[in-house]
């Protein structure tokens, strides 16, 4: 592998992880297409979609450590919300993850597009409460919570992702918590989502050692770089910019179906 070559994976991961600190998603749905079609773009090998997959996945369970520890202090991380939505995501991905292999390729495509259907839809609609200054005073309906993850966390196993593009709507519209405690809190509920998915790709032989470190290299440099930006951002212009990404993927996906 050339250094050329090294240096535009390291590219790719910065800027996707980058994102993915300042809008709270794993980053996956970035990096993706990014990994896919930007080497062969510019005269380089090309990745499979497995090999991108793989590596995503590993880079996506260290992107959202850097993210986490940049918001650990100032009360945006809420416990009760990561456990009880992380311990859901997660089994629900598990199950995803398993049903998948009896799934065709095409149906997996359309649950995926579905999904970032649904977000854009999601995101369109009334916000959080951003008005409630007091984030110690942050409730939220905690069965509800637990089934939506649950349910993302099928969808998400299904097609390989770890489901913050469609949690983070859900719990800016439908959960009502405050933007921030919501980009923080869905790091950490990204990073116990992932862990599952890069077990899988770990076992069996997906992950390609050199491009993965270069990307968890970066993804721990730009993550909290990214994170320590969302802070300071004001939080229409994230929702703003979250809606455009799953917007431009929606399209792409369902673009790619017909």
């Amino acid at each position: 592998m050339s250094f050329d070559f090294m240096l535009l994976i390291f590219f790719i991961g910065f800027i996707g992880s980058f994102i993915s600190g300042m809008v709270g998603i794993g980053g996956s749905i970035i990096k993706y297409p990014m990994l896919l079609y930007i080497p062969p773009l510019l005269g380089f090998a090309a990745f499979s979609a497995h090999e991108v997959s793989g590596i995503s996945a590993v880079q996506v369970f260290f992107a959202t450590i850097g993210g986490v520890w940049a918001y650990r202090k100032g009360g945006y991380l809420n416990k009760s919300l990561i456990l009880y939505m992380g311990i859901s995501i997660l089994l629900g991905g598990l199950i995803g993850g398993y049903g998948s292999n009896i799934l065709a390729e095409s149906t997996i495509n359309i649950v995926y597009a579905i999904l970032a259907t649904i977000a854009v839809i999601m995101m369109l609609l009334p916000k959080s409460n951003d008005d409630n200054p007091d984030l110690q005073e942050v409730t939220f309906n905690k069965p509800l919570a637990a089934s939506l993850s649950f349910i993302v966390g099928i969808a998400a196993g299904i097609v390989g992702a770890a489901g913050a593009f469609i949690l983070v709507p859900i719990m800016i519209t439908v959960l009502k918590i405050p933007t921030r405690m919501t980009i923080a809190s869905s790091l950490a509920i990204t990073f116990i989502s992932s862990i599952g998915s890069t077990v899988g790709k770990l076992a069996t032989n997906q992950v390609l050692f050199i491009p993965a470190v270069i990307m968890i290299v970066a993804s721990l440099i730009a993550s909290p770089l990214g994170a320590e930006l969302g802070k300071r951002m004001n939080t229409k212009i994230l929702q703003r910019l979250l809606a455009v990404l799953i917007f431009a993927t929606a399209v792409k996906i369902w673009w790619d179906i017909f």
